[in-house]
């Protein structure tokens, strides 16, 4: 009698899954940024202060990122699609409170909830994938599909905002997320598995708490940083962050179950994919500030008409990630990866040839290609890093890399952005018409939106002559920007290539997991590479 091993393909019912589970996914990235076009309209009803406007925006995103790791690790332990589901009906819940929010308190309070089950919703997804998708072949197929989707959020989220706050209430652009989530809840028992570690052993809650001590006060540090320059209290938060960090890193290498295999980081397909991640949004979210200023301030449109054209790159890129993951079964992934950054880094190189009177195509035709060499490689940075992790612990391996994926966009915000902002005050400020007062110059200085405001009450030629100089001087900062992205993505290219060649998935390597359960039977489904007669 011979053995033989073999890796479950997946069929209708698991391609069927997949596409419930893009519903969180397109949500939790689109919440992001649904709010950007809500805001003056809530404002006028709830009246917030300046410090709740920044809550309100911010506090989603903060929760996000600091609970990732704690949600993943909790998914390999209670279950994922159990975690997913008690996540949606969060999610649909805050959302409900957040539209007939009656005060800026409850608000943030709502958009609070919301981070928290976006946090559980996220990690869920795509080790659910993991979990469903053991062939390789499958699996890059469906991580491309999700990383579409994640992208594609964002950019339909202000869109979506825009269209919404035409017809309805302010309050229209969080209900939208209930039915979905009550049609993940209907359709989620029937057709997703629950998987689980079952070796995972008791919730480490010490590392957890590390964990969100970690994050939380990084990500907040790096924005204020990136929004107010150096001040006391965000050098202090990312002091704490970091410090917080080591500690949880410690009490990984010594808790007797802890949340995070740091073996896992001994595997170079998944730490480098989670290094090539960063940097990719690193330069994605850095740049696209200044894309959205440049669309809106330099050329005069409308925010709904920016976010309009502002999903032109999204939608080119469509077909990139399942050709990025073509390509990387003909040649080493490395190469592919590598390519991307190319791909990326010459996007990034046109747009330093902008100008303020530059023909929209030009624009819109180098923001493609740069977010069509990026969605390469973050669809093949998220196939590598969940493909080389253990099944079962798909949920925490995930969080990790979309930890990172919140890191590299605050990252480039801050850096970035402050590049960017410093070349703008050095261009506009021999600039300014001589007379000024103290305060109307340093709005002019500080931003292109506060040169606009100064501009308007000046008197004829003096603020048309302010405008264009701060426009042309906005566009410089725009340069230096995307020249640093440049830069990144030229040495993310060589990295990849240096540090991912010859790194493979296990596949063939027999792997159990024993905690799969069918969701209509309750019986153990067959596991990834076992043996028939």
């Amino acid at each position: 009698m011979t053995f033989t091993s073999y890796t479950p393909r997946a069929g209708r019912r698991e391609w069927t899954a997949l596409g419930v589970l893009l519903l969180p996914c397109l949500l939790v990235s689109m919440d992001v940024s649904v709010l950007y076009f809500a805001v003056p309209f809530l404002t006028a009803e709830l009246e917030p202060s300046s410090v709740q406007q920044l809550w309100i925006l911010d506090v989603y995103g903060f929760v996000l990122a600091g609970l990732l790791i704690t949600m993943g690790a909790l998914g390999d332990r209670i279950g994922r699609r159990k975690l997913l589901l008690s996540g949606a009906l969060l999610f649909g819940l805050a959302s409900g409170i957040a539209a007939y929010a009656q005060s800026a308190g409850m608000l943030i309070a709502a958009r609070a909830l919301l981070g928290v089950g976006g946090a559980t919703l996220m990690p869920s997804t795509l080790a659910l994938i993991r979990n469903l998708f053991h062939d390789a072949k499958q699996r890059g197929k469906a991580i491309a599909i999700w990383s579409a989707a994640t992208m594609g959020g964002i950019a339909v989220g202000p869109v979506l905002s825009g269209a919404l706050l035409e017809h309805f209430w302010w309050g229209s652009v969080f209900l939208i997320n209930t039915p979905a989530m009550v049609l993940l809840l209907v359709c989620g028992p029937l057709l997703l598995p629950e998987f689980k570690n079952p070796a995972a052993g008791s919730f480490d809650l010490p590392g957890s708490l590390l964990s969100l001590l970690a994050m939380l006060p990084c990500v907040y540090g790096i924005k204020e940083i990136a929004r107010n320059g150096l001040t006391a209290l965000p050098v202090i938060a990312l002091v704490i962050g970091l410090l917080a960090a080591a500690a949880f890193v410690r009490r990984q290498r010594t808790a007797r179950h802890p949340m995070l295999d740091l073996e896992l980081f001994r595997h170079r397909g998944y730490s480098v994919s989670v290094l090539m991640n960063l940097l990719a949004m690193f330069a994605l979210v850095g740049c696209a500030v200044f894309f959205t200023q440049y669309l809106q301030s330099v050329r005069g449109m409308s925010p709904l008409e920016a976010a309009l054209w502002n999903l032109v790159p999204t939608l080119a890129v469509g077909g990139m990630a399942p050709l990025a993951a073509t390509l990387s079964r003909r040649m080493d992934r490395a190469y592919v990866i590598g390519l991307g950054f190319a791909i990326a880094a010459g996007g990034f190189a046109w747009l330093s040839g902008l100008e303020p009177g530059s023909t929209l195509w030009y624009v819109m035709v180098a923001s493609s290609v740069y977010a069509a060499g990026l969605m390469m490689v973050m669809s093949l940075s998220n196939e590598l890093a969940i493909g080389v992790a253990p099944p079962e612990r798909a949920g925490s391996a995930s969080a990790v890399l979309q930890s990172g994926t919140e890191l590299g966009g605050a990252l480039g915000m801050a850096i970035l952005g402050t590049v960017g902002s410093a070349q703008y005050r050095s261009g506009i400020g021999d600039l300014l018409p001589a007379g000024l007062p103290a305060a109307a110059a340093d709005a002019a200085r500080e931003t292109l939106a506060g040169a606009a405001a100064v501009a308007g009450q000046l008197p004829g030629r003096a603020g048309a002559a302010l405008l264009t100089a701060a426009r042309a001087a906005f566009v410089d900062g725009m340069h230096a920007a995307v020249l640093g992205a440049a830069g990144v993505m030229v040495c993310a290219a060589v990295l990849a290539v240096a540090l991912l060649r010859r790194v493979r998935t296990a596949e063939g390597a027999a792997v159990t997991d024993p905690a799969v359960t069918d969701p209509a039977a309750g019986t153990a489904a067959p596991a990834p590479g076992a043996t028939v007669s």
